[in-house]
Parts: C-alpha cells; structure tokens; sequence
C-alpha cells in the first residue's frame, strides 16, 4: 500500500516556482501518493468559529488527517512564511487537543529566486513544527535557488547541476516517511 504524502505549498500562483518544485519532487517518487492540498480557499482562522467550522477547513483538516506524512514547500515572505501557509497550519491545529499535524512526518523544502533560497522561512516553518510535534526530515537541508531554465518544459528540473541534489532530497524524503512509519 502507498503512503499518502499531503503536499503544502505556501504560494498561491499558478506559475509558482515552488509549486513546480514540489511537483518536481513527486515526480521523482512514484512509490508514493502525493494530494496537492491547496490553501487558496481557507477563511482566515478564527477560535469562535471552532464549533461551526467552515467547510473549507473540514476538508482541509480530513485532508491533512488522512495523510501519512507531509510535504512542505514554501517561498520566504519577509523573512518568514507566507501568510497562506501559517493560516494553513493554525487551522490544522485547533481547536486545541485535536491537531491533525500531530506525528507526522515532514519535510521542508523551501526556494527562491533569492541567493538564500528561502533560508529564513525554512527555519521560521521549523519552529512551528517542533510545537506541532511533527518530526522533521533534517537533512538534507533545502533550501534552492531557482533560477531561469531551472525546470523544463514538463515540469521536470533542467538544470543538471541541481538534478542529483533534488534526486537526493526526493529519496531522503521517502527514506524519512518509511523510517518514521514503521
């Protein structure tokens, strides 16, 4: 049987470069069942909501729930994650005692067009996980800087250099779910 790897992406454009890595990845693994689970449609968390959820984020939490690990990739927006992405993560864990994060295994992957590759986000993630108590692949640390021609045109990555290093996180990921699940 598969596992269900949920992918976050914290960027809500089409043309997101980290959306196109994360397919990239899953691309990679296909032992693996990836659920692109999109954040565009989450109201904003909001603690008097909690006994009357929106059903936005009801799907997102059975999505999230039936999940065995997670995947996350982000962009850094002000040296931080994009706001889409931590509404994402407080709705998964409330109402308090009933977090759907809890035990999963994650990765954090983050890239940008910026030479540190999204370094501060990826930490930023970090610190949240730790409280989620999600545990949390630690190496390889990723954290790309993506360039033009960096993909190709079907969504795999061009660039040779970064080929075998995407390869390596890829494996390690699924090494990290295996290793955490059995």
């Amino acid at each position: 049987m598969a596992r269900t790897v949920a992918v976050v992406v914290g960027s809500l454009r089409k043309e997101s470069i980290n959306r196109k890595l994360a397919k990239a990845i899953a691309g990679l693994l296909p032992d693996l069942k990836f659920d692109f689970v999109d954040l565009g449609l989450l109201p904003l968390y909001n603690q008097d909501l909690d006994g009357n959820a929106p059903k936005e984020w009801v799907d997102f939490r059975t999505k999230i729930k039936a999940a065995d690990a997670v995947l996350f990739v982000t962009p850094e927006y002000n040296r931080s994650v994009p706001g889409v992405l931590k509404n994402a993560i407080d709705i998964g864990s409330r109402p308090y005692g009933s977090s759907v994060w809890d035990k999963k295994p994650c990765a954090v992957v983050s890239a940008s067009g910026s030479a540190m590759g999204g370094f501060g986000a990826n930490h930023h993630l970090r610190q949240s996980l730790v409280f989620l108590n999600m545990p949390t692949m630690q190496q390889p640390e990723t954290y790309i800087h993506i360039g033009e021609d960096y993909f190709a045109a079907d969504g795999s990555v061009a660039d040779a250099r970064a080929k075998p290093y995407i390869k390596k996180i890829a494996d390690s990921f699924a090494a990290w779910v295996e290793q955490q699940l059995k």
